[in-house]
């Protein structure tokens, strides 16, 4: 018999190899002559031994040498001696103690396997896919991390403009690192509309790190396979996506990003997001199982950051391993900062221009902001700007020397078109009958304008706009509000008989839902009966109770900075909202007058003033109305 013997240099393999070779069999010697166990004493010991050795100098650590030396020797049995042996040895090197007795022996035995299976079966071809992948994998392969906090700071401020909360996360993760090298990884949700800089943030997490960086989009992903692997036994199994990412990175430890987290779906393949569980539980994944891989790997060391533009759809036991950092959309001044010292650079850059070939005043990006998007992050400004650097680039080209390269908000409408959006999108008189709440999606922020009409009928209600059931029934809430409370206003005799009432949200292709837009349909409904148009540019949100409590909602930065982007200066809303102050920008609070309220009275006196009877000669006041900063 042809016969292996691993470590066969050593005391006990040299008296194995003795004894086979006087039995007559075929004997090779697989030995790296490390310096655990003397070399000259080990190549003595073959020595003395009588009979032919095929001597293999290699490491068992190496996988393609091992493959390479099982391949060509055609054995009929292997004895495996090669170890790290000794507990002291095992508490000194552990990662070697690891990688010679675990990994080492892992090689031997699928080379093994591999040797016994012909080149023309198709299990050849799968067994050397899963080996190289096992060798490629970092097992302990890592970065060396930048833990000078100056130097982080400095990397972020150059890459993103604002998100102060984030960027501070940052820091204080990599001071917690610097005090306990040993402390797990954060898993970082990062939350916010399309556009404003979360998939781009990772990347500069992972520079200011000093780490690879690897993406993955969720998105439409609802096999759980695509995240844990198919087993070997199906055809064309792969790895996961998780196992995929780490072998591109080349390192166990760096910044992997998994984008749009919030748009999973499941079926009868599974569910993906609980195969995510596993890999986002800073308690689980340090044992993370890939199906392909039926090897445990570490995922501890990587640094996890996950995107979502909705964090409600997030399902919850995700949402619960997550630190959810909100990324709101920017203001006017921030896309003016974005666009100088981000946007502008990049275009002129990408697009072979030099920075004195395209000048872009201040009035010129305001145009463009204001009149060609509409939207909370700059996607869309950016293409606008790239728009007009493509149009500067063919004049160079054509050789149109003349041409000025400070553009003008009139050269702007000439390259691009007339502006798709007005100046401001709400009237400048008010309109009986409409009213105008604030919205909030995973787009960011925006106007709602609700319309009531009033005609002669059977006191039958219609809702139109694609409404959700929640805002149907916050509808029905403010009509039995002003019901309950009609000797108040001068309303028509038996309104709720005799007149229908219909009201509608435009845009109707939009679905729409929540209770945020309980006051304004109350507004909108009361303006039509009585005749009397709300106050102009002025919008308003909170959600309305049968006993007329105005009670918080969500989305408040989003939704005043839709309302100032649309030329709102007034706006209503709940009085437990204070709170949200602190998030606005200052330039907002100052431009913005808030009323804070805390019953549908109050909203009543402020958006229809005098609308009510008059009681015992005066009108009934029951608000505040006071500015509040």
């Amino acid at each position: 018999m042809q016969i292996l013997v691993t470590g066969g240099a050593g005391f006990i393999g040299s008296h194995l190899v003795e004894a086979l070779l006087r039995e007559g069999h075929g004997v090779a010697v697989l030995d790296d002559f490390n310096d655990f166990y003397a070399p000259a004493i080990k190549r003595s010991n073959l020595a003395r031994a009588a009979g032919e050795i095929a001597l293999h100098e290699a490491d068992i650590r190496d996988g393609e040498a091992v493959r390479r030396i099982v391949a060509g020797g055609r054995f009929d049995v292997i004895v495996h001696l090669a170890a790290r042996a000794g507990v002291r040895p095992s508490i000194l090197a552990p990662e070697l103690y690891l990688d010679v007795n675990i990994k080492g022996t892992f090689h031997l035995l699928e080379a093994a396997r591999l040797a016994k299976v012909p080149p023309s079966s198709p299990d050849h071809q799968v067994l050397r896919t899963y080996l190289e992948l096992v060798l490629d994998l970092p097992w302990k392969r890592a970065s060396e991390e930048h833990l000078d906090l100056s130097k982080v700071r400095q990397v972020l401020e150059e890459d993103h403009y604002g998100i102060k909360e984030v960027k501070e996360r940052i820091v204080e993760h990599l001071a917690v690192l610097k005090l306990n090298p040993t402390a797990k990884a954060p898993i970082l949700c990062l939350v916010g509309p399309p556009g404003v800089g979360k998939t781009s943030l990772g990347q500069s997490i992972a520079r200011a790190m000093g780490r690879t960086f690897e993406r993955f989009s969720l998105g439409g992903v609802h096999d759980e396979a695509e995240l844990r692997g198919h087993r070997r036994t199906y055809v064309g199994a792969l790895p996961g996506r998780i196992i995929q990412g780490l072998k591109n990175a080349g390192t166990r430890n760096p910044v992997f990003m998994l984008d749009e987290v919030d748009k999973m779906s499941m079926d009868f393949r599974g569910d993906p997001s609980s195969a995510l569980l596993e890999v986002l539980d800073p308690a689980q994944n340090a044992h993370f199982s890939d199906h392909y891989l039926e090897v445990g790997y570490d995922l501890s060391q990587v640094f996890f950051i996950t995107t979502a533009n909705d964090e409600y759809a997030i399902p919850l036991p995700l949402h619960d391993r997550m630190e959810i950092v909100e990324l709101p959309g920017y203001t006017l001044e921030e896309k003016l900062q974005i666009a100088r010292g981000f946007l502008i650079p990049r275009q002129v850059r990408e697009n072979g221009l030099q920075a004195d070939q395209l000048i872009l005043p201040e009035e010129t990006l305001r145009h463009i902001i204001q009149r060609y998007t509409r939207e909370a992050g700059v996607r869309e400004l950016e293409r606008s700007i790239a728009a007009l650097c493509r149009k500067t680039a063919r004049h160079i080209v054509e050789g149109n020397s003349a041409t000025n390269p400070e553009i003008s908000p009139a050269l702007v409408e000439e390259w691009l078109g007339p502006p798709p959006y007005p100046s401001t999108s709400i009237e400048k008189e008010s309109e009986t009958g409409v009213a105008l709440g604030m919205a909030w999606s995973a787009s960011g922020g925006d106007l709602l304008r609700i319309e009531t009409s009033l005609m002669k009928g059977k006191g039958t209600h219609l809702l139109t706009g694609r409404l959700g059931e929640v805002m149907k029934e916050s509808a029905a809430a403010a009509f039995t509000w002003i019901r309950a409370h009609a000797d108040e206003f001068p309303l028509p005799a038996d309104f709720y008989k005799n007149y229908d009432i219909h009201v509608h949200v435009p845009e109707g292709a939009t679905p729409k839902d929540g209770p945020s837009a309980g006051v304004a349909i109350l507004i909108s409904m009361l303006s039509a009966l009585t005749g009397t148009p709300p106050v102009p540019a002025l919008s308003m949100t909170g959600e309305i109770t049968l006993r007329g409590r105005v009670l918080p909602v969500g989305g408040i930065k989003e939704k005043v900075l839709a309302a100032r982007r649309s030329g709102i200066t007034r706006v209503i809303m709940p009085r437990e909202n204070q709170k949200d102050f602190p998030d606005l920008p200052e330039e907002v609070l100052r431009e913005i007058q808030f009323d804070l309220v805390d019953t549908v009275d109050q909203v009543i006196d402020i958006a229809l003033p005098g609308v009510r009877k008059p009681k015992n000669g005066n009108s009934k006041t029951n608000g505040s109305g006071k500015k509040q900063k």
